[in-house]
């Protein structure tokens, strides 16, 4: 449907910016947002949890509003997006991805840390033979060397995976960095490569050109930037940037642009911008998602926010250990006294 295009663009502020406000959207939220996307013809739109399907839970937030629902609201307001979710193993199940598909959701990306793709065979397989155009999502790709990421890639690829994305979940990457990862990864393999930024060190844009212009097809964006840390590379800007280079997505730049200022901005909690817990993130190289559970943290024990990241940076806790962050935070209290 989308093979006259240069990029295929998928939207994930529904999904990545459930981050940012707490888990907390709304099936009316979901349906006006769709709606404008499906107008400015996005490619696809993701929506699920911040953590995927199934992470609805204590430890890594509730959604105030049954993630199955928004799908659901999703589905039935667009015509020409199709839907994505994510998937993380260990905390979605094949049984969530069925339930998405028969509720209408076309595509899945299958989410594993960078250097465990192997638990993400069963997900992978089970979700081709639903008939999902499936993906694999490498996240924290700056915390495995070169060779490990081609590695993990290819197993993603040998299990069915129909492109692998190198995600820099913590924003820390630099362009030279991305760009030679990238064209790594597209030399080595013979499926598409896609990238996923995020902005903590004010490079998401730049990180993403490069990784264009290194060969990838299949880019990330969220618009007005509504992600978790200082958000990912902003959707509006980046198809203006892409429509002056000559790339084709698809979308229409006016209408994009509209949504953003009209529908989702009025969605915001706080304006996504670099503060210095964000910032913090990309220069230790944290998932993007901790900063709330740092702030909250942060409150608790007395600690400066700033000083959990980075030592969560130093032992290189990844998605998925949230529970950590409490554990670390009250440590370094009673070691300071």
């Amino acid at each position: 449907m989308f093979d006259d295009l240069d990029v295929v663009i998928t939207e994930v502020a529904l999904r990545d910016g459930s981050h940012a406000v707490r888990h907390s959207f709304t099936e009316e939220q979901v349906r006006n947002v769709v709606g404008a996307l499906d107008a400015a013809k996005v490619p696809y739109i993701e929506v699920s949890h911040g953590d995927g399907l199934g992470g609805s839970t204590l430890q890594y937030g509730m959604s105030k509003v049954d993630e199955f629902k928004l799908i659901q609201a999703a589905v039935e307001t667009a015509s020409y997006s199709k839907i994505a979710v994510l998937l993380l193993p260990g905390i979605g199940t094949v049984h969530e991805l069925k339930r998405a598909r028969e509720l209408g959701a076309s595509l899945v990306r299958v989410a594993t840390h960078v250097t465990e793709a192997d638990v993400s065979r069963q997900h992978i397989e089970e979700a081709r033979k639903m008939g999902l155009t499936t993906f694999g999502f490498l996240m924290m790709a700056h915390m495995a060397p070169l060779d490990k990421l081609i590695e993990q890639a290819k197993l993603m690829e040998s299990y069915g995976a129909e492109a692998v994305y190198m995600t820099d979940s913590a924003g820390t990457m630099l362009p030279d960095q991305v760009f030679e990862r990238i064209a790594a990864l597209k030399s080595e393999l013979s499926i598409e490569v896609g990238f996923h930024a995020h902005n903590n060190l004010g490079l998401a844009m730049g990180n993403t050109l490069a990784a264009i212009k290194a060969g990838a097809t299949r880019i990330d964006g969220s618009i007005r930037a509504l992600g978790a840390g200082a958000g990912n590379t902003q959707t509006e800007v980046l198809v203006a940037a892409l429509d002056k280079m000559g790339i084709k997505t698809g979308i229409d730049l006016y209408k994009i642009m509209d949504a953003a200022e009209d529908v989702v901005a009025p969605l915001l909690l706080t304006p996504q911008e670099i503060t210095k817990d964000s910032l913090t993130m990309g220069y230790a190289g944290v998932y993007s998602s901790f900063r709330l559970h740092a702030q909250r943290a942060g409150e608790k024990y007395g600690i400066d926010p700033r000083d959990i990241l980075i030592e969560l940076g130093r032992e290189k806790v990844v998605g998925g250990q949230e529970d950590m962050i409490i554990d670390v935070a009250k440590r370094m209290k009673q070691e300071r006294g």
